[in-house]
């Protein structure tokens, strides 16, 4: 057990504990001049959390969603988003003002048993995210270089040497390399929009929300499946602590100014992530809806369809490219948020390279043999599987953080406002009734 570092606090049982990701903790100057520095200087963390609302889970929602409805569900995306948002915005919040992250907050406020019940529920998680990273990888490199897909799912395996080579080198040149493969992403799907010549009215009329997509089981579906694979849990737990790699003055100023800026930070970050989910379901609907494809879900088929459509060589190379970019992406945060998870649930350090080894042999093991015996018609279904575990999941990380940020004795004048606290839990119970929602269609279609 590590020992305490910190006096008790008001509104805690425990004093504060060693920080997760400690040789990150606090080595980023965020002093500057002038706002606009300051905005740089704490701009990354942002970036890492957006990168699980662009994974390769949330492709087949939005390929299905575009090639099934053309863009009548973008404001699906936008509201996922804009829920997305405010929820990142309170694990920032909770990690700069507390010096907590969530985890470590949830060990402060639990009693054991269920600490640790909460402890295995994300790492189930985690594992989940890890398996769609290691799927959408191997497909990637399957439709780039014919790799066959069990080899493609080996090779995933040796990205832990990357993860470790750039923890060791500081963590701005990890989020510099996110802030990279985030902009790969983003240009591959901007060269996907031009060559589609997507309605421009169109686009606009769906993300205006309208209530044919509730009156509507199938639209509704797919629509839950967008919202359910957006909001990642993970991402609760990564956010809170990474805030934390900046050197902010800890007096009531100094977090608020810091508070401002990850909210800066993370809500321009996601609006990247917007843009890449947008302009996916886009390119399925101008693409696949308007030639009459409607039913398009895996990304192997959209991939054999794209260049035949468009007419323009290239189109499907650069989608496999924008997915490889996105799977390499996730496997980054999702090293730190394991690593994030086990320390503050559990206040126990171990070599990173071991637990990454730990979680990657977790997703690797199903995915590797589902691919021998089952081929990639049942890598597709272990994706969709892994959405539902993340969905299962998520609850349990958002009512925990919306209920400490609203809490006076944990938060002091950083405390949620009644309006904020509303609007959270609102959220969160949209995000818990949709998701179990989801969870009964997808066991209904199995029982089948």
């Amino acid at each position: 057990m590590a020992a305490p570092l910190f006096e008790p606090e008001s509104g805690w049982r425990r004093p504060r504990l060693a920080p997760s990701l400690a040789e990150a903790y606090r080595t980023i100057p965020v002093d500057a001049p002038n706002w606009w520095r300051r905005a740089l200087a704490f701009a990354g963390p942002g970036y890492l959390v957006a990168v699980g609302y662009m994974d390769p889970g949330n492709w087949a929602t939005d390929l299905a969603g575009g090639s099934a409805f053309g863009y009548t569900l973008l404001s699906v995306i936008l509201i996922s988003n804009l829920m997305a948002i405010l929820l990142q915005g309170l694990a920032a919040k909770l990690g700069i003002v507390t010096g907590r992250d969530l985890a470590q907050a949830c060990r402060d406020h639990f009693s054991r048993p269920v600490t640790l019940a909460l402890w295995i529920l994300c790492e189930i998680a985690i594992a989940a995210c890890d398996l769609a990273e290691v799927i959408g990888s191997a497909i990637a490199l399957n439709l780039l270089f014919g790799i066959p897909v069990p080899w493609g799912i080996a090779i995933t395996a040796f990205d832990v040497l990357l993860v470790l080579l750039l923890q060791h080198r500081g963590f701005r040149l990890l989020e510099a390399l996110v802030v990279a493969l985030i902009a790969t992403i983003a240009g591959c799907f901007l060269f996907e929009i031009v060559i589609s010549r997507p309605e421009l009215h169109a686009i606009a009329g769906g993300f205006v929300p309208g209530m044919a997509i509730l009156r509507d089981p199938s639209k509704l579906y797919i629509a839950v499946g967008i919202l359910g694979a957006t909001v990642m849990p993970h991402n609760l737990y990564l956010h809170s602590s990474i805030v934390q790699t900046r050197a902010y003055a800890e007096t009531a100023a100094g977090r608020r100014t810091a508070v401002r800026y990850a909210f800066l930070d993370s809500t321009v970050a996601l609006s990247f992530a917007l843009f890449i989910n947008a302009a996916i379901l886009i390119v399925a609907a101008a693409t696949f809806h308007r030639a009459g494809h409607t039913a398009v879900a895996e990304i192997q088929e959209a991939y054999q369809l794209l260049t035949p459509l468009l007419g323009v060589a290239g189109a499907s190379a650069v989608f496999a490219f924008a997915l490889l970019a996105s799977g390499q992406n996730s496997t980054l945060t999702g090293t730190l948020a394991g690593q994030i998870v086990m320390e503050g649930f559990l206040n126990i350090r171990i070599r990173p390279w071991l637990r990454r080894l730990i979680t990657r042999g977790i997703a690797i093991v199903p995915a590797a043999l589902t691919a021998i015996f089952f081929g990639e018609q049942g890598t597709a279904g272990l994706l969709i599987l892994s959405q539902v575990i993340l969905s299962l999941q998520l609850s349990f990380a958002v009512f925990p953080l919306v209920w400490f940020t609203s809490d006076r004795a944990k938060m002091g004048e950083f405390v949620n406002p009644p309006w904020l606290k509303a609007l959270a839990y609102a959220a969160a119970v949209v995000i818990a009734v949709l998701n179990a929602w989801l969870l009964v269609q997808a066991v209904r279609g199995w029982l089948r």
